[in-house]
């Protein structure tokens, strides 16, 4: 059985909790505490605004790629490797017959610059279409990405 506790006057067998300088130590924590949650949450919101430019900036040169092989194609008649780049409703649209007859009665493509995409419901890419005899065309050509591939191809020329 253990013995029964000290009376009155008897020293305690621990010391008192210090009180003073308990509010600095509690600020300072605090304080630490809302310094790491800033630090963890900004770094997370500057990941994501890396992830979204450093997507945007691949969107937009893979784009310029297929447009650029496209109009290079067109360019060098090379019209299978042109119908190859379209996407598959307006490959149901025209035949690669139909599609090389109507690209070889338009004039040659002497050269061509092509801009930054611009995504919003759908990818598009502003062309600027120097021909043989002079004239120079601007042009938006649509993208949309093929569902098997995952690639970009050529939807629409206007």
């Amino acid at each position: 059985m253990p013995p029964p506790p000290s009376g009155p006057g008897a020293t305690p067998p621990f010391a008192a909790p210090p009180t003073e300088g308990r509010s600095l130590r509690l600020w300072l924590g605090l304080g630490a505490g809302a310094l790491v949650a800033v630090l963890c949450c900004g770094g997370g919101g500057a990941a994501l605004v890396g992830l979204v430019v450093s997507g945007t900036q691949a969107v937009n040169e893979q784009a310029q790629v297929v447009v650029g092989d496209y109009l290079r194609a067109v360019k060098d008649k090379e019209y299978d490797d042109a119908y190859r780049l379209l996407c598959d409703s307006d490959q149901q649209r025209e035949s690669p017959s139909e599609f090389t007859d109507r690209l070889s009665a338009e004039p040659d493509i002497a050269s061509y610059d092509v801009g930054e995409a611009t995504v919003s419901t759908d990818i598009s890419v502003p062309v600027t279409v120097t021909y043989s005899g002079g004239n120079q065309q601007a042009q938006r050509i649509t993208l949309a990405q093929d569902r098997g591939t995952g690639q970009f191809e050529v939807c629409g020329v206007s």
